[in-house]
């Protein structure tokens, strides 16, 4: 199996076939097309034939081709026959067949039989291009062939809608060829990296990929974690929902086979967290968030195992896992993957973004290879993503916070066009199918910065915007917006419940407060700080802040909030009159209207400073427990009184980094513990 370039390879290179396959390896590079090359349906591994001499090419926008390599028609018509009833098999088993009907209904029009070798020129691919009305159906028909199952009841139709929000809802989604090599290519590494930015599919990848793994065998042992909780609550509930998706007949059998919990864990439930659980399992000592980093936790547990019961070279090492999937991977530290690879028997794959944290060392390491490198954006506008990465790295601003060197912008996806002796970079994105009704066209800016004169006027101005929103999209849900604050002050709190009481009177829509219910609800507006939007996405998001900040921080928040959606974002700014907004504003006009960044290189000197403050940055990031103890400190508790409020606080809120709402649970428990004590002594 080889991926080259633009086209997907499933089949083995011979005298046969070798010259069609470079004529269509050609075509995809040239022409920048997705193709495939299979000679089975991937989506499952039952589907065999006899024949061997035989190419199936799937091309969007086109016919499909069964191409005979060899003169036996016979034994090719057979298996062309037993392909068409296996693909019409699979298309009645997702329920595709309600949208595209029987075979008979789809062969003639979308499969071309029996071509050689000598018929595969360029006349041909324009010969079996397809009109608007059966393009849908031919994409379908791929999505079985390749696995990349769309939910039916969301497609609804085999016609393009009308309106935006269903066009963008209700199109067909199919990997790319990175995306499909990473889910059916099994590398012999013990840790395959795959790396893309936010919206690139990882985590829906690493869904696909834990399907393979569970049903491949009886017994394996897996692990799905990832560091924030409200994305593992999200996560346990999306497993059953996949696999039940794509048939799988085995039962999921939960802290037996499969778990899917967070990274660390409490001290009151072993199967609460990763290391947690590797604690008990090895039955070696658990520290908590308040005692040691991450980092070091897991570097003390790594040493406590080898001490008990030796290294994994040792025969008798007995594994926790056999295989782990970790997401959002850029949020761990460095010696959670050593303790993982520990106690994991096979391979642990690990899904990150290389831009999720702007300012982490790999985002500028040109030498960071992953095994499989995601840069095309599937969930976001192109020209979302182009303003997320300049706000959050500085590059609308004179004095920017982080800068790639050209290897770096390219993994990302970017087309990098030097001007003036290179002293300015535009900087593009290719489109992206997704967006194919926006890309080109000014129906709408995917990002909107709005001016607000003050906290008191929020609700009401995300009232009017969230009016507008449903006025253009007849067909909106509840569950399409969400309503991030970036702020980690006191003033977010009054505001989200004013905004409660106004949309649930206005709209009739109910309103989920995340940051208290800690996960996503169905038929509510998200509502939430910046702590609860990893993992999740919504075709509208409108993020509050009241002044754009330089904190390489909060710039990575932001950065991550506004890639969530994937119509429009709207940025609501307190504070609209300084340099620095302005100066954004106008970064904003040029992508909207002419689809790229332009930006000023950075002198040599800036580069330096620029590198200096990430150092800083990355030295500055405090553990969780240095953050309790700043909060101790700020509001003067007495040492007697910390063990129990630490206690208290991993029971309640754990690895919650929310300080307004940490300080208000301190000094309410602190004043409790306070009263008891004296109730105490009252009765002496």
């Amino acid at each position: 199996m080889n991926i080259l370039g633009y086209l997907y390879l499933d089949v083995e290179e011979n005298e046969k076939n070798k010259n069609i396959i470079y004529f269509f390896k050609n075509y995809a590079d040239q022409y920048k097309k997705y193709l495939y090359i299979i000679d089975r349906p991937l989506v499952d591994k039952k589907y065999v034939y006899d024949y061997k001499d035989k190419l199936v090419v799937l091309m969007q926008d086109h016919k499909i081709l069964l191409i005979n390599c060899d003169d036996n028609d016979e034994k090719f018509n057979e298996f062309a026959e037993d392909f068409i009833e296996d693909l019409g098999s699979i298309a009645d088993k997702f329920s595709y067949k309600k949208i595209i009907g029987r075979p008979k209904s789809w062969k003639e029009k979308n499969i071309i039989l029996n071509k050689k070798a000598s018929d595969i020129d360029m006349k041909l691919i324009d010969d079996i291009k397809l009109p608007e009305s059966d393009k849908r159906t031919v994409e379908l028909l791929i999505s079985l062939l390749i696995g990349s199952i769309n939910d039916i009841d969301r497609i609804k139709t085999a016609q393009v809608p009308e309106n935006l929000l269903d066009k963008i809802k209700q199109k067909i989604i199919l990997f790319d060829t990175e995306q499909t090599s990473f889910i059916y290519k099994f590398l012999n590494n013990k840790t395959v990296k795959i790396q893309g930015l936010s919206g690139t599919g990882k985590t829906e990848l690493l869904l696909h990929k834990l399907k393979e793994l569970y049903t491949s065998s009886n017994d394996a042992k897996i692990a799905f974690t990832c560091h924030n909780e409200i994305l593992a609550n999200n996560m346990r509930k999306r497993i059953p929902d996949f696999f039940n998706f794509m048939k799988v007949e085995e039962q999921i059998k939960w802290k037996e086979r499969l778990w899917c919990i967070r990274g660390w864990g409490n001290k009151n439930n072993k199967d609460s967290g990763i290391y947690r659980l590797i604690c008990d399992f090895y039955e070696i000592n658990f520290y908590t968030l308040y005692s040691k980093s991450f980092d070091n936790a897991c570097a003390t547990a790594i040493d406590e195992i080898k001490l008990k019961i030796g290294s994994p070279e040792n025969k008798d090492f007995k594994y926790l896992f056999n295989y782990m999937l970790i997401d959002e991977s850029q949020d761990f530290p460095g010696k959670f993957f050593e303790l993982c690879e520990m106690v994991t028997e096979n391979t642990i794959y690990i899904a990150g973004d290389i831009f999720q944290n702007i300012f982490h060392e790999e985002t500028i390491d040109k030498n960071f290879k992953p095994d499989f490198l995601l840069n095309k954006c599937y969930r976001t506008d192109p020209r979302t993503l182009m303003f997320a990465h300049g706000l959050g790295m500085g590059l609308f601003e004179k004095t920017k916070l982080n800068w790639l060197n050209d290897d770096g912008w390219e993994a990302c996806g970017y087309i990098i066009e030097k001007k003036e002796n290179d002293k300015i970079y535009n900087l593009k994105r290719e489109p992206v199918k997704r967006f194919e009704d926006l890309n080109g066209q000014n129906v709408l800016n995917s990002v909107d910065i709005i001016g607000v004169l003050g906290v008191d006027y929020i609700s009401s101005k995300i009232i009017d915007i969230l009016a507008e929103i449903k006025k253009d999209n007849p067909s909106l849900c509840p569950e399409d917006i969400a309503i991030i604050f970036m702020d980690d002050e006191k003033y977010i709190y009054p505001v989200a419940d004013m905004l409660r009481y106004e949309i649930k009177n206005k709209f009739k829509y109910e309103v989920n407060i995340a940051y208290e219910s800690k996960e996503k609800i169905t038929n509510s507006i998200f509502v939430s700080n910046k702590n609860n939007v990893k993992g999740l996405e919504f075709p509208f998001i409108i993020c509050i802040t009241k002044t754009i900040l330089q904190n390489m921080g909060y710039r990575n928040s932001l950065y991550m909030a506004l890639t969530r959606s994937f119509i429009k974002s709207y940025l609501f700014v307190l504070e609209d009159n300084n340099i620095t907004i302005n100066n954004i504003k106008d970064g904003l006009k040029k992508i909207n209207t002419d689809f790229c960044m332009e930006v000023n290189v950075p002198t040599e000197e800036e580069l330096r400073v620029i590198k200096h403050n990430i150092e800083i940055n990355k030295e500055q990031n405090k553990s969780y427990a240095e953050f309790i103890e700043g909060i101790f400190n700020e509001l003067q508790i007495k040492k007697e009184f910390r063990k129990q409020l630490k206690d208290m606080l991993e029971v309640a809120y754990p690895n919650s980094f929310e300080t307004e709402f940490v300080k208000k649970f301190i000094q309410t428990n602190n004043e409790l513990i306070k009263e008891k004590i004296n109730i105490n002594l009252n009765h002496r």
